[in-house]
């Protein structure tokens, strides 16, 4: 009987790469996707799964950080949706992870290297064939690199197209995101076949336990729930944004119109997610019609900032 459970829902895939027990699939997820030339050999999870994260934050990305003992920053998650400001919140992550390690006159020769990894079940760039981009600061006139600072790596998990025949010659990459995309298909039994290795035989006894627990089952259903509403809600503000620039674009060209409704759209589409997770009542068409986007633009950073103070 098949699992029914789905590894990118962010409760599952927290409890099972974020607990300090099943550190072996998260080390194993890590050395699938860096491929580095030395595997990584342990890791600290630095923000162990907890039952409360997900009672109290209703909307927001659930990360998981961990060090290794070089001090090397990892910093993980889980996107399925992928709204317009995610490259821009990833960036943001990563170096406040590089400079939040110095304090007040701390020594910079003790900053660490960041490792910035954002999984996406939607694609960024359609027309683009790669799966894997890796983002390091580059002077483009030499080529030369500005190593040991922060690397961010966007993975559209959409672009590996690996069917369950092609998973034996397929990359450690590839394998997991063949797991994280269709583990909810089988039976456990015929997973372990699959993937028999250490950190795949974990991550398969992680959602294992949650199918088999009344407590997990009812905070997955949540979840699901609640990042389904969340689609929705991008969808339908998209759409009235982009409505909206239609019919403005009826006066001031087509071609204008669809920008500013696309980019309406996505910011209302924030204001509002901001909003549900600080408990403020939702967004009323009273408020925002006669706002200009740089308006709209201000309104959801400020938002977005107090979310994010509300989270530290």
């Amino acid at each position: 009987m098949a699992l029914g459970i789905r590894p990118t829902v962010d409760f599952v895939f927290k409890k099972t790469f974020g607990v300090p027990s099943n550190r072996e699939a998260l080390i194993s997820l890590l050395n699938a996707l860096l491929q580095w030339p030395e595997p990584i050999e342990d890791v600290e999870i630095e923000n162990p799964f907890q039952y409360q994260d997900f009672l109290e934050d209703k909307l927001s990305v659930l990360d998981i950080k961990a060090r290794n003992a070089a001090g090397v920053v990892f910093h993980v998650e889980m996107q399925v949706s992928m709204p317009a400001s995610t490259p821009k919140r990833l960036a943001y992550y990563a170096f406040e992870q590089f400079t939040g390690q110095l304090g007040r006159g701390g020594d910079y020769r003790n900053l660490r290297p960041v490792y910035s990894i954002c999984l996406l079940d939607a694609p960024v760039w359609p027309v683009d064939p790669v799966g894997h981009h890796r983002f390091r600061m580059m002077d483009p006139s030499t080529g030369r690199e500005y190593d040991q600072v922060v690397e961010i790596h966007l993975v559209e998990m959409s672009k590996y197209t690996e069917r369950e025949g092609d998973l034996v010659g397929a990359s450690d990459a590839a394998r997991w995101i063949y797991w994280l995309r269709h583990a909810h298909e089988y039976d456990p039994g015929v997973l372990r076949r699959l993937f028999p290795e250490a950190g795949f035989l974990r991550a398969i006894d992680a959602i294992e336990e949650i199918a088999g627990r009344t407590e997990d089952l009812e905070m997955y259903d949540s979840r699901l729930k609640a990042a389904r509403d969340r689609q929705w809600l991008l969808e339908e503000t998209l759409a009235e944004g982009l409505q909206k620039g239609l019919e403005q674009g009826l006066e001031k060209g087509l071609e204008q119109g669809l920008e500013k409704g696309l980019e309406q759209g996505d910011l209302l589409g924030r204001i509002r997610l901001s909003r549900s997770v600080l408990g403020q009542p939702p967004l009323g068409e009273d408020e925002w019609r006669d706002k200009s986007l740089a308006e709209l633009r201000d309104w959801a950073g400020r938002l977005e900032v107090e979310l994010r103070q509300g989270r530290g």
